[in-house]
This record gives C-alpha cells, sequence and structure tokens, in this order.
C-alpha cells in the first residue's frame, strides 16, 4: 500500500443501498484502501448484493465500522474532505475544489494523521451542518443537467485521483511527512475548541442574530485552513476564556449604578 494510503478511510453517511457499500468496498480494494466507516447506515454491509459488488473487497465490509454519529467517525482525523454535487450557499462555496485540487492536501495531511473522505447518502447528500465541519469541499464537475452521480461512482473518481496525487507525490521524490511540523489537532480537538469559541464570541455580541451562524462558518474555515496544532488549540481557548472575561466585566459594569 502507498504510504499515505494507510492512513485515509472512506466515510459513508447513512448509506441506504447495499449495493452501493458493496461496490464502494471494490473501489476501495482497487485504489489500496482498507477502512471504512458508515454512519447510521440504513444499508448491510453483510447484504447478499453488498457482498455480491464487493468483489475481492468482502475483508473490507467484515471490518467496516458502524457508528452513529458524523463525529465519531472523524474524530481522530487531523483532516477532513467530502464531497457534494451542490456548491452554492455559503456553507458549500468555500474551500471547494475538483478532486485533483484537493487530493494533494489530502495525501500531505496523511503523513501526519489519519484523514478522512466522506460521501453523503444516495438521495440527499450531506447536510449544511456536515459540510460545515469539513476541511475541504469535494465537487465533480459533472454536466450541469444531472450532476449527481452515483455513491460508488463518487467514490471511485476520488480515490483514483487520491492514489494519483500519492503516485506523483513520490515520483517527485516528495514526502508527505514533515518532521519538523508538530501534528495537526485532531478533528474532536478542534471541535471543542470551536464550540468554546463560538460561546466567547457569542457573549460579547460577534455572533449574533441570523449572520451568527454563516460567520462562525467562515472563521472555521479561516482556522481550518491554517491546520491548528494542539498548542495553537489551546491559545484559541485561552482566547475564548479571555472573551468571556471581557464579556463577564462589561456585564457586571453595566449593573453598578
Amino acid at each position: 500500500m502507498t504510504a499515505p494510503l494507510a492512513n485515509c478511510c472512506v466515510v459513508l453517511v447513512r448509506p441506504q443501498i447495499a449495493a452501493n457499500v458493496g461496490a464502494v468496498a471494490r473501489a476501495m480494494r482497487n485504489f489500496g484502501l482498507t477502512d471504512l466507516v458508515l454512519v447510521e447506515p440504513a444499508a448491510d454491509p453483510n447484504d447478499r448484493e453488498a457482498r455480491r459488488l464487493a468483489t475481492h473487497g468482502e475483508s473490507i465490509l467484515d471490518r467496516a465500522k458502524r457508528v452513529s454519529e458524523f463525529g465519531e467517525a472523524v474524530a481522530d482525523c487531523v483532516l477532513v474532505a467530502a464531497t457534494s454535487a451542490r456548491t452554492g450557499g455559503l456553507f458549500r462555496a468555500q474551500t471547494v475544489g475538483w478532486p485533483e485540487q484537493i487530493m494533494p492536501a489530502v495525501v500531505t495531511a496523511a503523513g501526519q494523521g489519519p484523514v478522512a473522505l466522506v460521501f453523503g447518502t444516495e438521495s440527499s447528500g450531506l447536510t449544511n451542518e456536515e459540510v460545515s465541519r469539513c476541511h475541504y469541499l469535494i465537487h465533480i464537475p459533472a454536466d450541469a443537467d444531472y450532476p449527481a452521480l452515483n455513491l460508488a461512482q463518487s467514490v471511485v473518481i476520488c480515490l483514483y485521483e487520491l492514489r494519483r496525487a500519492c503516485i506523483q507525490g513520490e515520483r517527485r521524490g516528495v514526502s508527505p511527512t514533515c518532521p519538523e511540523s508538530p501534528p495537526v489537532a485532531d478533528f474532536a480537538t478542534q471541535e471543542q475548541m470551536y464550540a468554546h469559541l463560538r460561546e466567547a464570541l457569542e457573549a460579547i455580541h460577534f455572533l449574533y442574530g441570523e449572520k451568527a451562524d454563516a460567520l462562525m462558518h467562515a472563521l472555521r474555515h479561516l482556522i481550518g485552513r491554517a491546520r491548528p496544532t494542539e498548542m495553537e488549540v489551546k491559545l484559541l481557548h485561552g482566547l475564548a476564556r479571555q472573551l468571556e472575561w471581557a464579556a463577564n466585566e462589561l456585564s457586571d459594569r453595566k449593573k453598578c449604578p
């Protein structure tokens, strides 16, 4: 297996069709990935159709991890990239790119820790809330009259570009690891920081009213592109605590006669 691929998992969110799950396992086998995570699956990886479509990927179905919540699926990841046929609106317009544009960043991050490629349910894709929690959004430039690809087809295209990025990096002699750089904080650690930062920014009314979610989304992507380390996450926690202190001080002063 090409080294960075060992750190990459495929996450299917609420998959509904067993045959698609099997076909995804086959695609993963083709391109050298082994870790499959299913979030709230309606489809059973042990279904006959899943096994039939897997073709040499049955072991991937056997080891597939089932979780009940998106955050649990990517908790230990240093980078999360999701796919979407839709790119309109604030939540889907930032950090979006074609597979060949995003995959080099995924390969680089995989040299530092686990990464995830996330695919939404067949009927409706990912929610805005799920998209907003990802570092990148991958858009496959299909025909505008019918841009929605089959789930397994989307996985094949993305895994092809992922493996291609790995091979190109190896041929150039570029190591995906950066020993001199401290590791990026994992998804769960960053999520705790974002929640704390949001509370603090709400306390000072920077996040207020109808634009609060949009502003927080923009801040998440601003910070996410910097790929913060654990030390930097602690720094942002400190900033949040100071903002909360300042908000409390101002509130106390207003109460004084």
